[in-house]
């Protein structure tokens, strides 16, 4: 009996069949948790950097958060298009076609890596300098400097974990990358303590323990993929595709990467204009960064809270692109539209929680010893959790309207997206809070530029849902895929 509980919990669900919404529902479940977890490694390192470290080094870690997450947001949005071709070849039941697209993914993910551990590590100085990251404030310069180096170094480990992933979602399969991504949260956490506390390695140890604990999950996806599902078994045959099948998942990946990062890209921006609050005219930092210590700590709890949300839009990315290979177009409509409604109950309950943990500035004591915390790292923290929660429920419509649109093949709608995305939180972020202040922003800036500031995510979710707005209603509602 204990076998078949496990055997039932482990069989992929079938996304073709069922009430719509429930399919969705169930499908996602293990995706949020999974999404929860994986904010567990940026959690865990913070944690435990905040209560061992130095305040610099703190600093240093939050700021470079926009940094990687250019470079892993591109990688997991050009995984989860490559993935579109696969689950819509699902649908169709085409088994030789779902293994060279699993072969063509492994080749594209390895020249992926490549190229972006040699652009990141190369550009690094400069990408420092763009948050405003330099060696005049030399503690918080060498520990971004260090933990980057070490995360671009082993980016190949995020990018295959992503890719495995991916594939067993487009299958239905979302209960085994959870279980992975659980003995890898454990592992990064034991790793981080023995890494930062007891071999005293810092801000190095703290991104090794990430890489290694990935490393060690991505392996063990792969060999469970390879044992478990026949499909996925490949042989030398399945890596003599035609050239095209590369531009195939070429076309349908790198759009969405491409936005990925234009998101990150506009975050960069706006990370730059928060460490803007933390300097003093001479150019020197404030004592103990507050600005970028309580945006910092703000930034994780809000990534924290959107899991529940980005994890549904993941699972309709598999269901959209699943129907669209069975040609259930009705059911893709259904799906999408009761999607909408799970993310305004999903807003409710973060609402709510997410307030909960701006009372004092709780969750600023989970991030930073109390040495680092103070009322004005609190009010950076509050004023963003504030502004940014309260609008959430625009973030959830942004992530039905982008992962829909891209779950029926339609990529290029997603860059645009993506474009708009970027345009609005960069002319937010140069434009208003200087205009907002009356001058340049330093130290000394008043808490009206530093709430339009905080405007500027709202403000971007808004223009890439104005972009998806056509294919949204033209395929989705209206159904129209042949025109």
């Amino acid at each position: 009996m204990k076998q078949s509980f496990l055997k039932k919990i482990f069989t992929p669900i079938n996304l073709r069949d069922g009430k719509e919404w429930k399919s969705i529902l169930i499908f996602s479940i293990p995706i949020i948790i999974s999404f929860i977890l994986q904010q567990l490694y940026v959690l865990s390192d913070a944690m435990i950097c905040g209560q061992a470290l130095s305040s610099d080094e703190v600093a240093g870690v939050n700021d470079v958060y926009s940094l990687t997450f250019v470079f892993l947001q591109f990688s997991f949005g050009c995984t989860a298009g490559f993935c579109v071709i696969t689950s819509s070849r699902i649908g169709k039941n085409d088994e030789q076609g779902i293994r060279h697209s699993f072969a063509a993914q492994i080749i594209l993910c390895i020249l992926i890596s490549i190229f972006l551990m040699v652009v990141a590590t190369s550009l690094l100085n400069y990408l420092l300098s763009i948050i405003n990251v330099t060696p005049q404030n030399k503690g918080v310069y060498t520990a971004a400097y260090q933990y980057c180096f070490v995360i671009f170094i082993g980016i190949f480990a995020q990018i295959f974990y992503n890719m495995i992933c991916s594939i067993l979602r487009s299958i239905g399969d979302s209960i085994t990358p959870l279980m992975f991504l659980l003995m890898s949260t454990i592992l990064n956490i034991i790793l981080d303590i023995i890494f930062i506390v007891s071999f005293k390695w810092g801000v190095i140890g703290a991104a090794l323990a990430t890489i290694f604990a990935q490393s060690l999950s991505t392996i063990l996806c792969f060999i469970y993929t390879f044992r478990k599902y026949k499909q996925f078994r490949l042989h030398k045959e399945d890596f003599m595709f035609p050239i095209n099948e590369l531009w195939i998942h070429f076309k349908q990946g790198f759009p969405l990467g491409f936005q990925f990062s234009l998101l990150a890209i506009g975050i960069i921006f706006m990370q730059g204009s928060i460490v803007s609050y933390d300097l003093l005219p001479n150019g020197n930092m404030v004592f103990n960064n507050p600005a970028q210590n309580g945006f910092g700590a703000a930034n994780k709890v809000k990534s924290f809270m959107m899991s529940p949300i980005s994890a549904l839009g993941t699972a309709l990315v598999s269901f959209n692109a699943q129907n669209l290979g069975a040609k259930n177009y009705d059911r893709i409509k259904k799906g999408t539209l009761q999607s909408i409604l799970i993310v305004f109950a999903m807003y409710a309950i973060i609402l709510l929680c997410g307030l909960l943990f701006t009372i004092n500035g709780n969750y600023q004591y989970i991030f930073l010893s109390p040495d680092k915390i103070s009322s004005e790292s609190i009010k950076f923290g509050n004023y963003f959790l504030y502004i940014d929660l309260s609008l959430f429920f625009i973030l959830g419509i942004m992530f039905v309207f982008r992962n829909g649109v891209q779950g029926i093949a339609k990529s290029h709608y997603t860059l645009l997206a993506g474009l708009f995305e970027l345009i609005a939180r960069i002319a937010l972020c140069l434009t208003l809070p200087p205009l907002v202040n009356g001058g340049s922003i330093n130290a000394y800036a008043s808490d009206w530029s530093y709430l339009v500031l905080c405007l500027a995510d709202p403000l971007a979710w808004t223009m890439a849902i104005v972009a998806l707005i056509y294919p949204f209603i033209h395929y989705i509602i209206l159904k129209k895929y042949d025109n």
